[in-house]
């Protein structure tokens, strides 16, 4: 079984997917993609890219996973370019608890305060009692002391003040398995991946 990801970008060079090694591989030898070598980022095909880990000039690099076969090694790419696609793969933010935590960063939307989880709570804006609903924009990550203090009032009422205004968040692409040092050194050249969080890519097909 080959493990690990690879980051797929578009014909404009812009992230839109994180792949399995296998289907960045299929990709690549079909002529749907071109490898990105992770440091001169020149884009090579299939056979150049099996050619240049085979005895030819490897530009000073030396790390990698790598897929043998009989005949030939095929060093695991860290990102892949699409040669046909240019469009942007959209995936709809499930509304959650866990969803609450990760827009908001465990961080009191009151206080401004960052805590582990078991010391923070999901606070209606708007008390259920006054009507308020389970919705994105009423609900936000509170600190037990804020969620005490602001009890039953909204936070003009009790002189608390948001920190951001809540809102449904703009999808975006995260991990969904840890990638090692070297490769997410070379990820964040096309993606910020401070702001990744687990759980929200997929590995559907491209085609």
């Amino acid at each position: 079984m080959i493990e690990g990801q690879v980051l797929v970008l578009n014909r404009s060079w812009l992230a839109v997917h994180v792949t399995p090694v296998r289907r960045a591989l299929c990709l690549l030898y079909q002529g749907q993609a071109r490898v990105v070598h992770p440091s001169t980022y020149a884009l090579h095909d299939f056979d150049e890219w099996v050619a240049l880990w085979n005895g030819h000039d490897t530009g000073g690099e030396t790390n990698g996973k790598y897929v043998h076969t009989p005949n030939m090694r095929v060093r695991v790419p860290d990102v892949i370019l699409l040669t046909f696609f240019n469009g942007f793969i959209r995936h709809e933010v499930r509304f959650s608890r866990h969803s609450i935590f990760e827009r908001d960063k465990n961080t009191c939307q009151y206080c401004g305060k960052r805590f582990t989880r078991n010391k923070l709570t999901i606070d209606h804006v708007i008390p259920q009692s006054r009507g308020g609903d389970d919705s994105w924009e009423n609900l936000v990550v509170a600190c037990l002391a804020c969620n005490v203090r602001k009890a039953n009032r909204t936070p003009e009422e009790a002189l608390m003040p948001l920190l951001h205004k809540p809102k449904k968040p703009a999808w975006m692409p995260a991990l969904t398995a840890r990638a090692h040092r070297e490769q997410m050194d070379v990820w964040t050249q096309f993606v910020d991946t401070s702001h990744w969080r687990s759980g929200a890519w997929t590995s559907e097909s491209l085609t």
